[in-house]
């Protein structure tokens, strides 16, 4: 599962975005320094697009967890349906993973965050899951164990009839 941080590197972001056609990813953080990452809320990746489209809210790496507030995008900034221009974000994250510069910036996703996107627990019950995603509207959902990592996500596509059917087949087949 690729998770991103509240916190999260500039470069590592643009790789990310780069290698992957993913529409939203899980964010985790670790509440204290000797417990594990928990699923904290999800973002879309056209809000991390139109994030990285405004390099003046990056900052450099501090010890503690506090970032400048006074950089913050306003909700209309980064909420868009559609990419402006898909060559010039293509020659952005190649400038983002590449220059030396941007091993050394971050952003903070904590605001831009949806803090309260769904998520299941990994035995949910398959029926349930596809009924949440039909009532919802859901494009993709995170499955969370009982400490409440992520251990994966269902995105729709998962739940589309034929493949649902077919791994179904393959799973109660005799071996």
């Amino acid at each position: 599962v690729k998770v991103l941080h509240l916190k999260e590197n500039i470069a590592s972001l643009a790789r990310l975005l780069a290698s992957t056609s993913h529409g939203g990813f899980p964010v985790v953080c670790r509440p204290k320094p000797e417990h594990p990452e928990v699923f904290q809320g999800t973002i879309k990746r056209f809000e991390l697009c139109m994030l990285l489209e405004n390099e003046h809210i990056f900052e450099p790496e501090t010890n503690d967890e506090s970032f400048s507030s006074s950089h913050l995008l306003s909700y209309e900034k980064i909420t868009v349906k559609k990419l402006p221009n898909l060559s010039r974000l293509t020659a952005l994250l190649n400038r983002y993973a590449t220059d030396p510069r941007y091993q050394q910036l971050f952003i903070n996703l904590e605001p831009y965050i949806n803090k309260s996107a769904m998520s299941v627990q990994a035995h949910f019950s398959l029926q349930r899951t596809y009924i949440i995603f039909r009532t919802m509207g859901l494009r993709h959902l995170t499955v969370v164990d009982q400490q409440n990592q992520v251990v994966g996500v269902i995105t729709r596509k998962d739940l589309m009839p034929f493949p649902l059917e077919e791994r179904l087949r393959l799973q109660l087949a005799p071996l």
